[in-house]
């Protein structure tokens, strides 16, 4: 994060930076507000279980409340919450009494993963396919290609994901159904250790990367066939480039910066999806602590994922911003 704030710093100046990084704080700030107070709105609570046992006493509860600082008004917990956060103290989950830091930065990297190495692929092959399909309008390929994009578009990621667990896990029996490690394999050999993930996480993250695609297959072909009718294009094909030509130095740059736009727009999408594919697949990510989280009213714990995942969304969104500023130094203008 230091050095990504020293490269943005050097490359824009100090009102753009200063503008930027006030823009990140209210966002969260923003985020940070709604959902706290949105959550807390919600009928039932933490405790709403146990001021149905009848083993749990008035003062008992009472005594828990206070604990965790449920007494107070709302306002007044909004603070308190915002001053431990600054500290990067998230509190302590009601669930399993351990620090909620803890809890997500266990099950971050996996998450993380899973989404990295999905909008790395969902872009690679969105912009294969999107161009092949512009550069064949109307063929028979681009029809193929626009109803897999459909089909992407229309299909729910747990729908999918059920049919995927039917299909190759249970009838074919080349995936594991659920999980991240199988029961027998021996932690001490790394190599085999990571394999043996790598080969649970084929099924949820081939689903990231299909249910991704659609929109950004239509979005590309959209965009490239634009690009096919401009002047320039047209004034470039006059001069007998080959097609590479045609597509590196006319097609790829103009598509590019929308396309990463996009694509950082599309991160809490990612996010959000993990929620659904992790509980489904037994993977203890993020997604799955926040699932079980909000089952069980864990307050901390929930604000604490928001929060975070706010944040890996604004930095996505910085790093885009670079990234177009390469493609396109005039941006900075």
């Amino acid at each position: 994060m230091f050095v990504l704030t020293l490269y943005y710093a050097t490359i824009f100046s100090m009102k753009q930076f200063f503008i930027k990084f006030l823009y990140i704080l209210f966002m969260l700030l923003l985020i940070s507000l709604i959902s706290f107070f949105a959550m807390h709105l919600a009928p039932n609570s933490f405790l709403s279980a146990g001021e149905l046992n009848p083993n749990m006493t008035p003062e008992a509860i009472a005594k828990l409340q206070a604990v965790y600082g449920l007494d107070k008004p709302l306002f007044e917990q909004y603070i308190d919450w915002i001053k431990n956060i600054l500290t990067l103290k998230f509190g302590i989950s009601f669930v399993t009494g351990g620090d909620v830091i803890d809890e997500i930065l266990k099950r971050l990297p996996i998450t993380l993963f899973i989404n990295i190495v999905s909008l790395i692929f969902v872009f690679v092959i969105a912009l294969f396919l999107g161009i092949s399909a512009a550069l064949s309008q109307n063929s028979f390929i681009d029809k193929i290609i626009q109803q897999i994009a459909l089909f992407s578009f229309a299909t729910p990621s747990f729908y999918l994901a059920l049919l995927f667990i039917g299909f190759f896990s249970v009838y074919l029996e080349l995936f594991p159904i659920a999980g991240l490690h199988s029961l027998n394999i021996n932690a001490t050999d790394t190599l085999a250790y990571y394999k043996d993930m790598l080969w649970h996480l084929v099924l949820p993250i081939s689903i990231t990367i299909f249910v991704s695609l659609g929109a950004l297959i239509s979005y590309i072909r959209s965009l490239t066939l634009e690009i096919l009718k401009s002047d320039f294009y047209f004034f470039a094909q006059t001069r007998a480039l080959s097609k590479i030509e045609l597509l590196k130095y006319y097609i790829l740059p103009n598509l590019l910066p929308p396309i990463v736009t996009l694509l950082g727009l599309s991160l809490p999408g990612l996010i959000g999806g993990s929620v659904i594919l992790e509980a489904i697949f037994g993977i203890d990510g993020m997604g799955q602590l926040f699932f079980s989280s909000t089952l069980s009213r864990d307050y901390p714990v929930i604000m604490g994922i928001l929060i975070i995942s706010a944040f890996l969304t604004l930095i996505g969104n910085v790093v885009a911003d670079l990234i177009l500023l390469k493609l396109n130094p005039y941006s900075k203008n």
